[in-house]
């Protein structure tokens, strides 16, 4: 049985990798002029984040680290489930790029 502490840093690394996740989708879908840009983007950088999020976390800061029996499934708890709540965020509940006004360019 895993303590109230891992369970917690747990969920906090699942909630910052979410996050980033959807924020760097939203980014690259809103400034990329290509569908494949977006995807070649995602695919690249969202996996440099969470592993730099994800070492930070369980790593330095010690949360999520401590009684875990089996490594597989702690990575697919922090890597996979975050990753597709992100996507289905980016996909399902946020407006699509045609219909967000971005500013003009200046300069």
């Amino acid at each position: 049985m895993p303590s109230a502490a891992t369970v917690i840093g747990f969920l906090l690394i699942i909630v910052v990798n979410t996050v980033a996740a959807a924020v760097a989708m939203r980014f690259f879908r809103l400034r990329l002029a290509t569908q494949w840009g977006t995807v070649v983007y995602t695919a690249l950088f969202v996996p440099l984040i969470y592993f730099v999020t994800t070492l930070l976390l369980s790593g330095f800061v010690g949360f999520g680290g401590e009684g875990v029996a089996n490594k597989g499934n702690a990575l697919i708890l922090v890597w996979v489930l975050p990753f597709t709540l992100a996507l289905s965020l980016e996909l399902f509940w946020m407006p699509a790029p045609e219909d967000v006004e971005l500013p003009e360019q200046t300069g």
